[in-house]
């Protein structure tokens, strides 16, 4: 391949993430929107006593969940990995193994779920005698509804591994008006409620997975089903889930392990803090979450056709514009978050500020360090990567605990998982400079030295800001105008390389009429 057709593959793969980020934004849009809004109908349609039987029960779909993300991970991996080989016999081979192990393990849940879990939830859940009757069909619904998705995660693993995010979008706009739908017909149903929101719930799933099917089907020949059983790609899928599974408990266990010492040492108070953090945090890394799904695909391929310099631009890359948009999103948040909880809430719980900004630097320490553990996932063997990092993710609890044993005041959990999360940096950077002959020192020159520049140069400037200036309202925009402006500025400025700054100056001139007259 000589430099200009290399030159013109690049370009049109930068940009190529450019538009899915674009599409995943806007889908992240719309659902978070009508999330909020259905949320909150539905709650008053059903009242208190049957919501809260609809989350319990439903529970059992956040607890699978977890099990579909890692699926849908191991999934996708092995269908880019074969498409970025032009592989496509062995993509097609992949995806039919992956609805075969799916099949097998939905007649498992099935069993579990009719028999162990049909006696939990008729002898051992605090649910009133008269509301039996639609707990059990809600039960039923719930493992329905779990079902389908599970089936539905070799094409939706399909539909990101083509990098169809335009797909994404337009059925988020199909979906919100379905569950806009859902929440019409609860208003004028005659029937119980709860059982039909439960029953319309299911149709929902069913109907956006016969739709991902068919726009499978009709354009991705790898999806099409053949009867097919090969030993090989069944070890592969089941010790990636496996291991992904391993490193996803870790996670969760120091997470869940955090909260029950802090309500343990403090009670249920400054529980409430941190689901409130967790919520704010939360929605702010959805911005980063979906960039990052969007160049996730390009990495494995570029890994699976032997293209390691992209491969490691792309991770150099990545990495850095990570964390450019966390620090553009966080910055006013940081100064104005006392503000903007006064908003929100009527009651703020303590802490609840102090959490929101320790909490929001751990996410911009994990955004940067994502396409790290993407680069592990693209070379596949991940069993010794997920036992390392996962006894370090492990120090969070014995830390935490010593520390509130002593005395420490409560923050300090997070200041400790501060700690915790940038030696797993340290330890992956190490890691994969091991196994992947990953160019460290590069990495430290071109994107870390980037990074502390513009966080050193960007932070000040705000925080005079908002010392100087009275008045809630005039200190709050004033913050955040400034927040915004000094962080574009910095980051263009300081934080991006001549060839990147003139990719950014080529985009406005052609996106922006004043500045293309004005050349």
């Amino acid at each position: 391949m000589n430099i200009g057709s290399e030159m013109q593959e690049i370009s049109s793969n930068n940009k190529r993430i450019a538009k899915n980020t674009v599409f995943l934004y806007f889908r992240m849009f719309v659902m978070v929107i009508v999330s909020l809004f259905t949320s909150r109908v539905v709650l008053d349609v059903l009242g208190a006593e049957d919501y809260g039987i609809y989350n319990i029960i439903g529970g059992v779909i956040v607890l699978f969940s977890f099990l579909n993300a890692a699926l849908n991970a191991a999934t996708q991996r092995f269908i880019n990995f074969n498409l970025g080989k032009n592989d496509f016999k062995q993509a097609n081979s992949v995806f039919c193994m992956s609805l075969n192990v799916y099949a097998i393990l939905s007649a498992v849940i099935v069993i579990l779920a009719e028999t162990i879990g049909l006696w939990f939830v008729n002898t051992q859940l605090n649910i009133p005698e008269e509301r039996m009757d639609a707990a059990n069909w809600v039960y039923q619904c719930t493992i329905l509804t779990f079902i389908i998705n599970l089936i539905r995660i070799p094409y939706n693993a399909s539909i990101l591994a083509y990098e169809r995010m335009d797909f994404y979008a337009y059925t988020s706009l199909g979906e919100a008006v379905l569950k806009l739908l859902v929440v019409y017909l609860l208003y004028v149903s005659f029937y119980d409620k709860l059982i039909v929101y439960a029953l319309l719930y299911t149709v929902v799933s069913l109907l956006m997975t016969i739709i991902y099917k068919l726009f499978c089907i009709r354009n991705f020949e790898i999806c099409l089903y053949r009867r097919t059983w090969d030993k090989h790609i069944f070890q592969g899928l089941f010790g990636f889930t496996g291991w992904s599974l391993f490193g996803s408990l870790a996670t969760m266990s120091a997470q869940q392990g955090l909260n029950i010492l802090i309500n343990v040492f403090y009670g249920v108070t400054v529980n409430a803090a941190v689901g409130i953090a967790n919520q704010v945090c939360g929605t702010v890394n959805q911005f980063v979450s979906n960039f990052q799904m969007a160049f996730r695909p390009q990495i494995v391929k570029d890994y699976a056709a032997g293209d390691f310099d992209r491969f490691y631009r792309l991770i150099f890359s990545s990495s850095k514009f990570s964390f450019y948009l966390m620090f553009l999103l966080t910055l006013p948040i940081m100064f104005t978050i006392d503000t903007i909880l006064s908003i929100w809430l009527v009651d703020v719980p303590q802490y609840t500020a102090i959490f929101c900004q320790l909490i929001l630097i751990i996410l911009i320490i994990e955004a940067t360090a994502a396409p790290l553990w993407m680069s592990v996932e693209a070379k596949g063997n991940i069993r010794n990567y997920q036992i390392l990092m996962s006894c370090v993710i492990l120090l969070n609890f014995p830390l935490s605990y010593m520390a509130l044993n002593l005395g420490f005041p409560v923050y300090t959990v997070w200041c400790i998982k501060i700690f915790v999360t940038l030696l797993v940096f340290a330890t992956r950077c190490w890691y994969i400079n091991k196994k992947l002959g990953f160019p460290l020192k590069d990495y430290c020159k071109e994107v870390l030295l980037s990074i502390f520049m513009v966080s050193i140069i960007g932070l000040p400037i705000p925080l005079v800001i908002k010392m100087s200036i009275d008045g809630l309202w005039v200190n709050f925009i004033s913050v955040i105008v400034t927040s915004v402006l000094v962080a574009i500025i910095d980051i263009y400025m300081i934080g991006l390389n001549s060839s990147e700054r003139r990719i950014v100056k080529d985009i406005l001139q052609k996106k922006v009429p004043f500045l293309s007259k004005k050349q």
